[in-house]
């Protein structure tokens, strides 16, 4: 599949963002926790969620869509037994399983999770972890399968984890959402209090959100009526049609950004000279009035930094700015790769490493054949074929659809000019 964009335009109107892809994945992995119907509202409609509740509905799952972005979950007949190994392996979200299969049933058997090609993301910390909580971990490499078992029952109060990692977090205070413990290290991404949120509504009480120290201090309930939580918007989604707006100096309205999960991002937008507004929850973007300068240095990193999905994209806007800006990526070092893509059409990039590159700009970039390699380079990609003149062919198409629900419909939105190929 591919698109097929034709840029070198201005574009206009208003966008809206969706659900969080990256709160909406662990709450769908959260509703294993219970035996009571989940109902959760604002999911995205993107590849990754589609494969996870298939791999739900594989394991016994019984999942009912109420309205276009709403589903009603329940989980009373779910069997670990029954994992769908092939879909287990499309995504990396699948292993935000291993923590509320493993609180609820003890055992687990998984094949590696897939994903993106951004460099190594190995699963050590989650299996030291719960090493750490009790559990056998063996791993048959013929089989690609890991098995996970609780050996022995242990009164652990509390965990350390090896390192900062948002989806170790994740699944560690699920599996505290039934088993308590205070979780030391922890990440502090939005969406991980988003799924604080929803184990509360669960019954759970939860300490020491915005801090790198987790405390469940009291299980979820497992009795109850139906469990309602509606799906954070999307800071990433939000961040990228900011800078595709500043890239391509139009004027345009972004609506429902959570603007509080922004505050670097938004402070170096304006370093980089983007003029914009923002009015409750939506951000008026001038990009007819700005002046674009180079940043001297951007660095991704965790939150409350850059976020590394957001790189990229701004790389894309570095190429339309004056002057010189190092980018600097300190967790994947893959995520430079759409770097290749955006040379063919005409940047300045000097790449340095795995890990850092230049950019010198302003520079005419020229519509060309791409790939899209992972999910935010596609959509990196997406906003320099609409900045570049001419016509450009973005193949693996795919792989935006997993994270950005109908891009393409939504940009004509805004009068850009793209069609989607099978």
């Amino acid at each position: 599949m591919k698109f097929i964009v034709n840029g070198g335009r201005k574009l206009k109107g208003a966008i809206d963002v969706r659900g969080s892809k990256n709160a909406a994945l662990p709450a769908l992995a959260a509703t294993i926790l219970s035996k009571r119907p989940c109902i959760l509202d604002n999911l995205p409609l993107i590849g990754d969620i589609f494969t996870f509740i298939s791999t739900l509905q594989a394991m016994g799952s019984q999942i009912d869509w109420l309205e276009e972005h709403k589903v009603r979950i329940d989980n009373s007949r779910l069997s670990p037994k029954k994992m769908p190994r092939d879909l287990i392996c499309k995504i990396r979200a699948s292993v935000l399983l291993l923590g509320p299969i493993l609180a609820r049933f003890g055992e687990v058997k998984i094949s590696t999770p897939g994903g993106c090609h951004i460099g190594p993301r190995p699963i050590d910390i989650h299996l030291d972890a719960f090493r750490e909580l009790g559990f056998s971990v063996r791993y048959s490499k013929d089989q690609d399968i890991y098995h996970i078992r609780r050996e022995r029952r242990r009164v652990q109060k509390e965990i350390t984890l090896n390192g900062l990692t948002v989806t170790g977090t994740e699944n560690l205070l699920m599996y505290a959402a039934l088993h308590p413990l205070k979780i030391k290290i922890a990440a502090i991404e939005p969406h991980i209090e988003d799924l604080g949120r929803l184990l509360v509504k669960m019954g759970a009480k939860i300490n020491g959100f915005g801090s790198h120290t987790l405390e469940v201090k009291k299980p979820i309930n497992s009795k109850g009526g139906v469990i309602k939580h509606s799906i954070m918007y999307d800071p990433i989604e939000a961040g990228t049609f900011i800078i595709l707006a500043a890239a391509t100096k139009s004027d345009i309205r972004i609506k429902h950004v959570p603007i509080d999960d922004l505050t670097l991002t938004l402070r170096k937008l304006e370093e980089f000279g983007v003029k914009f507004e923002t009015r409750g929850q939506d951000v008026f973007v001038k990009g007819s009035r700005s002046k674009l300068t180079a940043v001297p240095r951007l660095v991704a990193q965790e939150h409350p930094g850059i976020p590394t999905d957001l790189q990229a994209p701004f790389g894309v806007l570095a190429t339309q700015a004056k002057g010189e800006t190092l980018i600097f990526d300190t967790i994947y070092e893959g995520r430079l790769k759409y770097l290749y893509e955006l040379d063919k059409m005409g940047a300045s990039i000097d790449i340095l490493d795995s890990h850092r590159a230049r950019i010198k700009g302003p520079a005419q970039l020229v519509g060309k054949n791409v790939e899209s390699i992972d999910l935010r380079a596609g959509a990196t990609l997406v906003i320099a074929a609409l900045v570049a003149r001419g016509e450009s062919v973005l193949h693996q198409a795919e792989q935006i659809d997993r994270g950005y629900e109908k891009i393409d419909e939504r940009l004509r939105m805004i009068k850009a000019d793209i069609r989607r190929v099978e």
